[in-house]
């Protein structure tokens, strides 16, 4: 079999990138994975997905900019030889690392042509932004099999990992074999959206509402006196929680899969700032002590549970966790469903989630389920910078720096303004052509990666709160901030002021 080049899987992406039709997704994906022979599948899915199989490579932004080699005029490079190098870059270490990393590096780029070089550069950063995410993937895995998709997603929920899946499939394996196994960390199975509790139990019927806890998404496996921690992204944390460790290990079973938060709380038992959570989860030992709270029950005791609906699960769960279950009720009736969400933001928590009892445990794609309802909150702020983009956005201003009316002077000149926090989120192509050219007319400070402007621009940014920061003057910064639009109606001075941000702390 022709080794796959690297190109194939450019062209492939770049087909994805310039259409919102799935069904076009899945067929440029799938036509590119039956063309892959077996041991090029893992390595390329990883590749298409930005997560590549050898994990961390400890490559960044800066390192990239300093080693640009001019591109090839042809395209050679095959997967295989990009895996190979990014096997020996995920190894080095140490002494001398950073020179031989950017000899690697300088060699691969360089029998790159410039389309490749960019999709490489994407690939190291994990920066696809295709829309090839694992759910298109998945079909697109059973349309190059010729595989039922049920079965495929279930696999790849089981493995938790769609490059195995991928591997599996193309080395011709029976996935319906597939099964659920303690110690194997499972995809967590995500929520759609909704405006309300109400209009959630509206949509759902008989629903469980349970709170939605500010903290850190955590799956945990127990096999007797042996317990595996796992994150969101299934990354083993074991070794970084050891109150959860004993926590479990004094729940009455020997096996179980459970999937749940983990979050700080204060003396008084209210909830810590998110922040103060995700610090405490991404280190080895602190003075926070993180407690867990489970929401699901994946297995206990040699009982599989994924196929049983949510209101069996919720049964066994309560019975094995007691005091460590998020709380909620179990309610078709829409006041009642409001209720538990004045009662959960009252109690400091981001909002509830909302889960049909009869469904299933399910992953691969964000469904309509399980419903998860926040309150949005929006600021209107100033636009004093921008970053130049790269990958996709090479050529655009993305990346806006975002300023704060400080009015007081308090953190600055009076009058003034200080930053509060940077997105690239929420732009559309449309938009990001505009606010390249504007920005460039408004600039007062240019470098090869930034520009500063006059401000006089006004955005409504849409943000799930935010958090103290030592990084910004003002002593705050903004969470998953996303552009909503421009405010052409407002000035400067109608923007929030640092005071109105930093009330959103309380």
């Amino acid at each position: 079999m022709t080794p796959t080049l690297i190109a194939e899987l450019e062209a492939a992406t770049s087909t994805v990138s310039a259409t919102r039709s799935r069904l076009a997704k899945v067929e440029a994906l799938s036509s590119l994975l039956s063309r892959l022979g077996p041991e090029e599948v893992a390595p390329a899915v990883g590749m298409l997905l930005g997560r590549v199989r050898q994990g961390r490579i400890g490559i960044g932004w800066r390192t990239l900019k300093s080693v640009q080699p001019e591109p090839a005029a042809e395209a050679r490079l095959t997967v295989l030889e990009v895996d190979e190098v990014l096997t020996e870059l995920a190894g080095t270490i140490g002494a001398g690392s950073q020179a031989r990393r950017a000899e690697l590096l300088h060699g691969m780029l360089g029998r790159a042509t410039s389309p490749e070089q960019d999709f490489l550069v994407r690939v190291m950063l994990g920066d696809m932004r295709t829309g090839a995410l694992d759910g298109v993937l998945t079909d697109a895995l059973a349309r190059a099999y010729d595989l039922p998709v049920a079965t495929v997603r279930r696999a790849a929920m089981l493995t938790g990992d769609v490059g195995e899946t991928a591997r599996l499939a193309g080395a011709g394996e029976d996935l319906t074999e597939v099964g659920l196994r303690v110690g194997t960390p499972v995809l967590p199975m995500l929520a759609g959206t909704a405006v309300s509790a109400a209009e959630a139990v509206g949509t759902l019927g008989r629903c469980s509402v349970q709170a939605k806890l500010d903290g850190a998404r955590i799956q945990v496996h127990r096999q007797g006196e042996q317990v595996q921690i796992f994150t969101r992204s299934l990354a083993e944390v074991t070794d970084r929680l050891p109150e959860i460790v004993e926590a479990v290990r004094a729940l009455p079973a020997q096996e179980l899969i459970l999937d749940g938060e983990t979050l700080a709380l204060t003396e008084e038992g209210d909830p810590r700032p998110f922040q103060d959570s995700m610090a405490r989860f991404g280190s080895d030992a602190g003075e926070v002590v993180l407690r867990p709270w489970f929401f699901d029950l994946l297995h206990v005791d040699g009982r599989d549970l994924i196929d049983e609906p949510l209101e069996q699960r919720l049964s066994e769960l309560e019975r094995v966790v007691g005091e460590l279950l998020v709380p909620g009720v179990i309610t078709d009736d829409p006041a009642e469903a409001e209720q538990v969400m004045s009662q959960s933001l009252d109690a400091g928590h981001e909002g509830v989630v909302v889960k049909g009892t009869d469904s299933r445990y399910t992953a691969g794609r964000r469904g309509s389920e399980w419903l998860k309802v926040k309150p949005v909150h929006t600021l209107d702020l100033v636009v004093i910078g921008a970053e130049w983009g790269y990958g996709r956005r090479t050529g655009w201003l993305s990346n806006l720096h975002l300023g704060a009316r400080d009015p007081s002077g308090q953190f600055g000149s009076a009058g003034g303004l200080v930053m509060v926090g940077k997105t690239f989120k929420g732009l559309t192509d449309a938009l990001l052509r505009w606010q390249t050219e504007h920005l460039q007319t408004i600039a007062t400070e240019r470098t090869e990666a930034w520009v500063r402007v006059r401000p006089e621009l006004v955005v409504e940014i849409a943000v799930d709160g935010v958090q103290r920061s030592t990084r910004y003057p003002g002593g705050v910064a903004l969470r998953f901030a996303r552009v909503k639009h421009y405010r052409e109606d407002k000035a400067v001075a109608d923007a929030d002021t640092i005071e109105t941000v930093r009330e959103m702390l309380r």
